[in-house]
């Protein structure tokens, strides 16, 4: 095949319930459900044209423009771990340009959006490169599983809406493998729910999410963890199918909460939540207890706070951030987002 350019714009997604522990080859120690955002999103573009094999891959990265080492040394990696799948790789000098929407490294799942972006990107050059026709539910489960290889909560990444990953017997057809969509399953209120990004910070964090994932294994609250995760996504799951935003946010926040306290809890212990991020959370509750109105948070790994609010308290929820939490946000930034209907082919 001759010279050839693909690209793919792939969101972040928030995980509602977390995963928290791996093992394996990139497997998770519990299942989670994530909400597919909209605006916070990579763009990566892959060119591929033809070398003298070697059994090498090839690899020129760049990101947002400029070379950065150290994401190209881990694409590198990756791709190499990922020959016995994609041989094909070797066969090619590949150009890998990407670029975000959001701050990296800081909190936002930036790595969901960028791996489930390139993920998508191979397997089209694998689709076009083979001669088998594909059906585009197995084009998505394996895009899934590719993504998973690089970053785990990239499996969720490449469905619309939500989407379960880990196999559980609470959702039909999940797998440990790849994530399956969820959209299909839930209220009507919660394919148009918001997620405000507040941007705490947008230095990247001290403690990468895979580091963060090692200190599980000798967690001492690990095997409670998982279980309760299993619990946690029983009740959320019968909470999004009758459209309970109080019973949803409720959990989000609890998980949320749960995760910074493994964090916490870790040997050695570390602490990704900023003196601001506390601030925000008291507010929230105040403000929720003074209106009754289902606005709730949400973290991932740093100190970012997720809002989460249905569509229908939008407009009360923005007086509040401007009048109330733009001030606990460096520049006062954050990004308005809401679930949104997955990748897109550029």
């Amino acid at each position: 095949m001759k010279n050839s350019r693909i690209a793919w714009r792939s969101p972040s997604n928030l995980a509602i319930i977390k995963y928290w522990g791996k093992y394996g080859r990139q497997l998770p120690r519990n299942a989670s459900i994530s909400l597919t955002l909209q605006n916070a999103y990579s763009e990566t573009s892959l060119e591929f044209e033809p070398k003298q094999g070697n059994g090498l891959v090839e690899l020129a990265f760049t990101f947002e423009g400029e070379e950065n080492t150290k994401f190209k040394e881990r694409l590198q990696k990756f791709l190499s771990s990922i020959t016995d799948i994609m041989p094909f790789l070797t066969e090619y000098k590949l150009t890998i340009a990407s670029q975000n929407s959001f701050p990296h490294s800081a909190g936002i799942a930036s790595s969901a959006s960028a791996m489930s972006a390139l993920a998508l990107c191979l397997c089209t050059m694998e689709r076009q490169l083979s001669a088998q026709p594909q059906s585009e539910d197995y084009f998505y489960r394996r895009a899934s599983m590719i993504a998973r290889l690089g970053s785990g909560s990239a499996a969720r990444s490449v469905y619309p809406h939500l989407a379960v990953w880990g196999a559980t017997d609470l959702a039909e057809d999940s797998s440990n493998d790849f994530a399956t969509p969820y959209g299909q399953a839930v209220d009507a209120v919660f394919l148009s729910y918001h997620d405000d990004i507040l941007l705490v910070s947008k230095s990247e964090k001290s403690v990468s999410s895979t580091a963060g994932h090692a200190l599980m294994d000798s967690n001492p609250f690990a095997s409670v963890r998982y279980q309760q995760a299993h619990d946690n996504l029983k009740e959320l799951l019968q909470a999004m199918k009758t459209g309970d935003v109080h019973a949803f946010g409720r959990i989000a926040e609890q998980e949320a909460l749960q995760l910074h306290a493994l964090m916490m809890t870790s040997n050695p212990s570390y602490i990704l939540m900023e003196s601001q991020s506390l601030e925000i959370i008291k507010k929230i509750r105040q403000w929720r207890l003074k209106t009754g109105l289902a606005l709730y948070f949400s973290m991932d790994a740093g100190p970012n706070m997720h809002l989460l609010y249905p569509h229908s308290i939008a407009a009360e929820v923005q007086e509040f951030i401007q009048q109330d939490l733009v001030q606990h946000c460096e520049q006062g930034s954050f990004l308005k987002d809401h679930v949104g209907k997955g990748p897109i082919q550029l």
